[in-house]
């Protein structure tokens, strides 16, 4: 059978069920907060598949597989389902139709160009990635559902603006060229711990979505 199917990628496959599932519930329930649920699931496996699949001695093959497999992921996750969710909470418009094409474009380019890049990279070194180049997609299981947490404080009706405006500083931050230190392990506890937090409030919340 074509693929590899050690534990090294069982966090990427579950994490791109989610990523699917959580479009299927936006488009067809029209729940966006279910989706953004599915979204962070899926920040969370991909924020400690990487750790696991270090644990194991990888063939050449199953390593190129490995940065295939993250970004493809990545980009139903990060890339199609965010745009999905701000289609079903109202960014409807056709300028606003445009913002969703753009971020998903954006996050399709770094993706792409993370992965020759990477190739790269382990061609010619050895050792841990230490810098991220631009802002990974993956923070997008942070953002949004932060500003579901955040904006109906504000007001439900900034929703759409809101939204559409960190899919822009989004897009734009995943295209610029800027280095970011990529987050120990201490970090990336911190940044769960932040997760389940948002996920905390986005549960006992007002259901306006």
């Amino acid at each position: 059978m074509l693929g590899f199917y050690n534990y090294t990628v069982v966090l990427t496959y579950i994490g791109m069920c989610s990523g699917v599932w959580g479009i299927i519930l936006t488009l067809s329930r029209s729940s966006p907060r279910l989706g953004v649920m599915c979204l962070m699931l899926s920040g969370l496996c991909d924020m400690f598949d990487g750790t696991i699949a270090k644990r194991r001695e990888r063939t050449f093959d199953e390593k190129r597989f490995g940065i295939q497999i993250d970004s493809l992921s990545d980009l139903i996750c990060f890339g199609v389902l965010p745009a999905c969710i701000g289609y079903a909470i109202g960014l409807k418009k056709p300028y606003q139709m445009i913002i969703l094409l753009s971020y998903a474009l954006a996050a399709l380019i770094r993706l792409a160009y993370f992965n020759v890049m990477e190739e790269h990279r382990q061609d010619t070194e050895t050792g841990r990635r230490e810098h991220y180049e631009g802002l990974p997609v993956t923070t997008s299981a942070l953002l949004f559902p932060f500003v579901f947490v955040a904006v109906p404080y504000m007001g439900i009706r900034y929703m759409t603006v809101v939204y559409g405006f960190a899919m822009v500083c989004s897009a734009c931050a995943f295209l610029i060229n800027f280095k970011l230190k990529k987050p120990d392990m201490k970090g990336m506890l911190f940044l769960a711990a932040v997760g389940l937090v948002e996920l905390i409030l986005l549960v006992t919340g007002n259901e306006v979505f």
